[in-house]
């Protein structure tokens, strides 16, 4: 099980939950009254994840929504393959790849074989976020 549901009204921003089946970061929350005939609404923007796409969620306030879990965990870097890098988990040393365009621009040029990285797995997806 990688998400789990919350209230659509309880969701802050800078949180996380999934819009079209991707994980994305909450960057703005729009909440509306209560009309005459129907319940209050609330306007989610989120970006992808992994991809880096705007998305918008519009439900009412009691909806249910999914918020994904977020496995965090370190790894070290073994070696580049191609257009990916090859991790070892320090957590049970099992080794796995990430490509190259799974990662934040600000570790892009800072990553090389024998360093530590944060590594966030969301939905059964690997991205590396930052160098430790």
């Amino acid at each position: 099980m990688s998400t789990k549901p919350t209230e659509a009204g309880s969701v802050k921003e800078g949180s996380y939950v999934m819009i079209d089946g991707e994980p994305c970061k909450v960057v703005e929350v729009e909440k509306s009254k209560t009309g005459k005939h129907g319940s209050a609404k609330v306007r989610i923007v989120g970006i992808g994840v992994f991809d880096n796409v705007k998305r918008t969620l519009i439900v009412p306030a009691d909806a249910q929504v999914e918020v994904p879990i977020i496995e965090k965990f370190v790894a070290q870097v073994v070696a580049k393959v191609g257009d990916s890098w090859q991790l070892m988990d320090l957590r049970n040393y099992s080794t796995f790849e990430v490509a190259q365009d799974q990662m934040e621009e600000e570790v892009k040029g800072r990553i090389e074989p024998g360093v530590e990285v944060e590594v966030w797995d969301i939905a059964g997806r690997r991205k590396i976020i930052r160098v430790r």
